[in-house]
């Protein structure tokens, strides 16, 4: 049983994965600050709760245990805010993962998954977009994640590590089983906000943007569901484990959904007819966000199981209503 250390694996996407691995049979250890993560999602292995910014509690931690590799979510993610506040998140991004990456060098620990965005592509060009589109980022936190793969480029030449980077679009949906879900209460998902619109948690949904040259005139996004995207991150440990060499990898369906779309979805798994108001286009929004998956699937039989937008939504109401127990 080979150990993996999971940051911000208290977190909602990253909570999935331990979850994953753990059923899989790895050890598990979650390093998280809890500032967006939660104990009571760690549902296997160790919690410790400590933060990437000190590189004292990391030396610790891997001097104390032997990880055969990482997997790192420990990142801020909400893309307004990061446009606010961009100091916050250069400095938790990419000085808490270069934290890391040196602790992981330190230690010989040189395996690494990574938690990349669709946020590195910025509006691209070409729809679906393929790995090999250049990254264009428009945000400060989509420049924090390409900076970073760039850094992980640079060191896996240097052959400090092998990593596999996954560029994750929209991801939404909760556990099937009932135990995990989104437990932030500023999510700023659209399908969390619509559901938590629908249980009266929210006044409405407002949808940013009409005239897109779309079906409707809004967004299109590419929706996965987080156990798929959870599935993607153990199929991809197993051959780096193995000598594989580094790898990116997009992770969506490879289709699009727009934001009426989805907010319909919604009133209609919920059966409540929230209120939706309509205001203009957001700065750097694309008009539409599709992956090109093939790589994924081709590569490492990566097989969704749950690419359905209404099972995606039905699975967030229900834990959502289970939350508000």
């Amino acid at each position: 049983m080979k150990t993996v250390l999971v940051t911000g694996g208290a977190g909602y996407i990253g909570s999935h994965v331990v979850k994953a691995l753990g059923e899989r049979g790895y050890r598990v250890v979650t390093f998280d600050n809890l500032s967006a993560g939660h104990r009571w999602a760690v549902l296997h292995g160790e919690l410790i709760e400590g933060d990437l910014l000190d590189k004292r509690s990391l030396d610790g931690l891997f001097a104390a245990r032997r990880f055969a590799a990482v997997m790192h979510f420990a990142a801020h993610i909400a893309v307004p805010e990061s446009v606010a506040e961009p100091l916050k998140y250069y400095v938790n991004n990419v000085a808490g993962t270069l934290n890391l990456l040196e602790a992981m060098r330190r230690h010989g620990c040189g395996r690494l998954i990574y938690s990349s965005s669709a946020a590195v592509y910025g509006i691209p060009r070409v729809i679906p977009v393929p790995e090999e589109a250049p990254p264009a980022p428009v945000n400060p936190y989509g420049h924090t994640k390409a900076m970073l793969e760039q850094v992980l480029r640079d060191m896996a030449r240097a052959g400090d590590l092998a990593y596999t980077s996954l560029r994750y679009f929209n991801v939404a949906g909760a556990d099937p089983d009932g135990r995990l879900g989104e437990g932030k209460d500023w999510a700023p998902h659209l399908i969390t906000v619509s559901v938590r619109a629908a249980l009266g948690r929210r006044a409405g949904v407002t949808v940013y943007g009409t005239d897109y040259p779309t079906p409707d005139g809004t967004g299109v996004r590419d929706y996965i569901h987080v156990s798929d995207l959870a599935e993607a991150h153990v199929l991809c440990l197993e051959p780096l484990l193995a000598g594989g060499e580094s790898a990116v990898y997009n992770c969506g369906y490879g289709r699009g959904h727009s934001v009426l779309e989805v907010v319909n979805t919604v009133k209609e798994v919920t059966g409540v007819d929230f209120p939706v108001e309509f205001a203009g286009r957001r700065a750097g929004d694309p008009p539409a966000l599709v992956a090109d998956s093939g790589r994924i699937r081709r590569v490492l039989g990566w097989e969704p199981r749950f690419d359905d937008l209404r099972r995606i939504v039905e699975t967030a109401w229900r834990w959502e209503m289970k939350r508000g127990e």
